[in-house]
């Protein structure tokens, strides 16, 4: 499809561009399942007059589960429209009210939707309107953004401060769970400490509801529990050959729960799915009974064309084994020691760009995960219109490499369909796989 017809309010609303992926788990199929329940109550809970957060992926969203305010996740929404095959309409949309094209995509296509003449024609009958929108101030896009949800639709909009460490901490993932109050250096949690309180503050006044340590305290008991059964889900899948699932199973299977971090339900999924993926290893199942290839995928997913991951299974017998989701929900959330739980979850939130985005935090990472997980070559999605993402991507691929674990980078954007060269990208990677992999078809 060409920029220029993608860009038109009057392309169609859906667009076959990518390809479904085929789910192997009933961990997956039950998680999708249930997030469209809860959307569906969501919508019915702010028809009836309640009030509603619409807040980005790096806010602490701990506060609205333990003060019943339901939310919807920024990036979530913009999967859920790209997966649907939207974006290009949307984003036209965008592109015809003056917003630049090299916006950031996937922090900006939920605000496109709303703008749509007919919102209740988009996915699960439309994002309902906000009462209020979160975002940490990150990078400048996001404080833009969510500027914008202020200015075009009147929505209360709270920014919560962002830091830099002051000194780089070595293997930070055997240090967060315990000493995460020397790793994160106190002079940042006491600030993130300070912003949470205002959040709460704002929020109480804003919507009505009240703030219950005691709910909170349990929320965060939670959170621990299930990040411990994606730690085993992760650690198993790791040291079993061959792969007993891909990473198309394990997005939805990981990072639903993971919206409903601090809720009985998510612990109860991430069980359900670590017990799945147990039973699998247990019965000698396997993606690829001869898997040849197995492969790291670093960058958020491919929303419009999950499929894509599942193409060169039999062809190649490579999988696509890691992504960035479970990594990261095994190892960045878990928090002991909450004796100060505000403070604890100001922890978690204040490192969280250093992990996702900030060498050599996020590079030694990343070279922990591949060698742990056996990974033969690695997969790297550069999003061009993502400052946050292309940062690091060069001393990324220098660490793996010198690790003697390959590297492909491809650009395009993970929700933007218009970005996407299917063929181009598929003669890449069968390239990467005969030439650096050496493994032929």
């Amino acid at each position: 499809m060409s920029e220029q017809t993608a860009s038109t309010p009057s392309a169609p609303r859906e667009t076959a561009t990518g390809a479904r992926s085929v789910k192997r788990l009933r961990s997956a199929t039950e998680a999708n399942a249930y997030q469209r329940e809860w959307f569906a109550s969501v919508r019915e809970r702010v028809i009836q007059g309640e009030p509603f957060a619409f807040v980005n992926a790096d806010v602490p969203q701990e506060i609205f589960r333990a003060m019943d305010i339901p939310y919807v996740v920024n990036q979530w929404w913009a999967s859920v429209i790209s997966a649907k095959q939207m974006s290009p309409y949307y984003f036209g949309i965008l592109n015809e009210r003056g917003y630049r094209q090299d916006l950031c995509r996937y922090c900006s296509l939920s605000l496109a939707s709303t703008f749509d003449p007919e919102p209740e024609k988009g996915p699960w009958g439309g994002l309902p309107r906000p009462t209020v929108a979160v975002t940490r101030l990150s990078c400048d896009g996001q404080e833009k953004i969510f500027e914008m949800w202020s200015r075009e639709h009147g929505v209360a909009f709270y920014p919560l401060e962002n830091t830099v460490p002051l000194k780089t901490p070595d293997r930070w993932w055997e240090r967060a769970p315990h000493q995460w109050g020397e790793l994160y250096e106190p002079h940042r949690i006491d600030l993130m400490v300070d912003e949470l309180k205002g959040l709460i503050r704002f929020l109480e006044t804003t919507t009505g509801k009240t703030f219950s340590e005691s709910r909170f305290r349990h929320v965060m008991d939670l959170v621990n529990q299930q990040a411990e059964y994606n730690k085993r889900s992760r650690d198993l899948i790791a040291r079993t050959v061959p792969a007993p699932l891909s990473i198309t199973d394990q997005i939805p299977s990981v990072m639903i729960p993971q919206w409903h971090r601090g809720t009985e339900w998510g612990v109860k999924a991430a069980r359900a799915f670590y017990e799945e993926v147990q039973d699998l290893v247990d019965r000698g199942a396997a993606v690829c009974p001869k898997e040849r290839v197995r492969l790291m995928w670093i960058g958020t997913g491919l929303w419009f064309n999950l499929g894509f991951y599942q193409r060169f299974e039999a062809r190649y017998g490579a999988v696509f084994a890691w992504s960035i989701y479970l990594g990261l929900a095994a190892d960045a959330y878990v928090r002991y020691g909450l004796s100060d739980p505000l403070r604890a979850l100001a922890s978690r939130f204040v490192g969280m760009e250093d992990m996702l985005h900030m060498p050599p935090w996020n590079s030694e990472w990343y070279v922990k995960e591949a060698k742990n997980n056996q990974v033969d070559g690695v997969v790297h999605l550069v999003q061009a219109s993502c400052t946050q993402a292309v940062q690091g991507s060069y001393f990324i691929k220098k660490a793996l490499e010198e690790a003697g674990i390959p590297v492909l980078e491809i650009r395009a954007d993970n929700v933007d369909a218009r970005t996407w060269d299917d063929a181009h990208m598929t003669e890449a990677l069968e390239s990467f796989l005969e030439n650096r992999l050496g493994v032929k078809p």
